[in-house]
Order: structure tokens, then C-alpha cells, then sequence
């Protein structure tokens, strides 16, 4: 799409109005997708609840959407954990859609990056970060 042909919202930003399904994949306009999360981050307990809630809906689409806003959001010094544990729910997308090649490559850079994160000491937010390093690389998202 152009950048005029693109869905914006009333401030001018790009936003996506398509529905999708419950992994991402765009439907057409009018069709019947799951409901959207929002773009606005939440706090950290709050993002980790909802995104565990969509992780065990079927959604980690929408849970890594989730993850992704807090991550934009966080300071410099969590970045990796909220990096990380968005990268865990792409890769559970990548193998929900057939995609395993790109699951194991989500999974093992999103255990290197909470690896990181876990090394230094940071915030986890009440986490077991060596667990969710483990639970990733043997491609199994718990969080």
C-alpha cells in the first residue's frame, strides 16, 4: 500500500482497521477477525496478564502486540525483557502458522535476549526468566 492508501486514525497515524485472525493474518474489510488489542501500553503486571490471557486463547499474535507496546514504552533497562517476551509469542505465531524455521529463530533470539536481560539483574516483574529461557528453547511459551 502507498502511504496515502494506508488506514490512519484521527491524529494521522498509520493504524490497521483489516480484521484478523486470531494468529495476524489479515482478513478482508468487513470480515468477522478476533478484537483488536490496543496500541497503548499497559503497565508491566497488567501487559504480562493480558498477554499470558491470549498466549492461552490461541492468540500470540495478539499477545506479542501487547508485549510490543510495552516494549516501545519501557525504560532502556527492560527493554530486553519486553523485547524478549514479545519475540517468544512471534515464534509461537510462526509455529501456529506452519512456519518452524522462523519459530526456532524467533525462539532462540528471544532466549538470548531474556538470557541478557536475566544476567543483569533487571526488573522481571515477578518472572522466573531462566524458566521462559528454558520453556523457549524447547519452543514452549510459559509466561
Amino acid at each position: 500500500m502507498t502511504g496515502s492508501d494506508r488506514d490512519r486514525d484521527a491524529s494521522g497515524q498509520a493504524r490497521q482497521a483489516r480484521p484478523r485472525d486470531e494468529l495476524g493474518r489479515p482478513l478482508p474489510y468487513g470480515a468477522a477477525g478476533v478484537e483488536p488489542v490496543s496500541e497503548e501500553p499497559l503497565p508491566p503486571h497488567e501487559a504480562l496478564t493480558a498477554a499470558r490471557a491470549l498466549v492461552q486463547a490461541g492468540r500470540p499474535f495478539s499477545a506479542h502486540e501487547v508485549l510490543e507496546a510495552r516494549w516501545k514504552a519501557a525504560p532502556d533497562d527492560e527493554r530486553d525483557l519486553w523485547q524478549g517476551l514479545a519475540q517468544v509469542c512471534v515464534a509461537l505465531t510462526h509455529a501456529a502458522r506452519g512456519n518452524q524455521i522462523g519459530a526456532d529463530r524467533l525462539f532462540e533470539r528471544a532466549a538470548a535476549r531474556l538470557a541478557t536481560h536475566a544476567s543483569s539483574g533487571g526488573e522481571t516483574y515477578g518472572l522466573d526468566l531462566d524458566a521462559v529461557v528454558e520453556s523457549a528453547r524447547r519452543h514452549v511459551g510459559v509466561f
